[in-house]
């Protein structure tokens, strides 16, 4: 890994000094591409066709076992009663959560096939996403753990944040949009980042640049992630 600004340095000047902020800083300027990308903007104002849209969802929707293997990793691996909740919380939500039921809806809207459903062809960048998120999950490390989520779900909220209203009519555009927006999910950001400001100061050189190693590795998976989507 290249030179970089170490975290107690780097605090020292900073406005925000939390370590999240030194992660998404050093993740430059990937991390801005990510939430102002163009597919993003699309999403928000309504206007993706449907045939990117549709294979946009169809290999986001690859993600859902492993990002659930991931939250059963931040449960195991987290160093507090008061820690492990929240994420076994989420966790528990997530077989009748509104975004499976929205995949199943926005996807048949879109013309998936059930054969499509059973055997979709993944994108390489899909792939290398899902062998991090295992990566992440095997090591029970939770710092790592939380890198990794927190790029999923902080990017997320980052575009969707920047939508304006009117939303999109189409409810394939508008639902995923509240899906990474609002009270709840914003909560659910600020606590993962909260772990992160409560852990990374007390990690050492080592386990600091380890973090933002994967926060780094997921930012640009998260980047040619939209690059994939926008390819049509």
């Amino acid at each position: 890994m290249e030179q970089v600004v170490p975290y107690d340095e780097w605090r020292a000047s900073a406005d925000d000094a939390s370590f999240s902020e030194w992660l998404r800083s050093l993740s430059e300027p990937d991390w801005t591409a990510v939430v102002s990308h163009p597919f993003a903007a699309s999403i928000t104002r309504g206007d993706v066709p449907d045939a990117a849209m549709r294979r946009y969802l169809l290999q986001d929707l690859q993600f859902v076992d492993s990002f659930t293997a991931l939250l059963g990793a931040a449960v195991a691996s987290a160093d507090s009663f008061e820690s492990r909740v929240p994420f076994g919380r989420f966790l528990g939500q997530t077989a009748t959560s509104e975004e499976l039921t929205y995949f199943e809806r926005a996807l048949e809207a879109l013309g998936v096939t059930p054969a499509e459903l059973a055997s979709p062809r993944l994108e390489p960048v899909t792939e290398e996403f899902r062998a991090l998120m295992d990566e992440a999950r095997r090591s029970l490390d939770y710092p790592v753990v939380l890198a990794l989520l927190c790029v999923a779900e902080w990017s997320y909220l980052g575009w969707a944040s920047l939508a304006v209203e009117p939303l999109p009519k189409n409810f394939v555009h508008r639902e995923w949009i509240d899906l990474h927006e609002g009270p709840e999910f914003r909560a659910w950001v600020q606590f993962i980042r909260g772990e992160l400001d409560r852990l990374g100061p007390l990690l050492g050189e080592d386990g600091r640049l380890r973090v933002l190693d994967v926060f780094r590795r997921a930012v640009r998976l998260e980047r040619r992630f939209f690059d994939m989507a926008t390819d049509y």
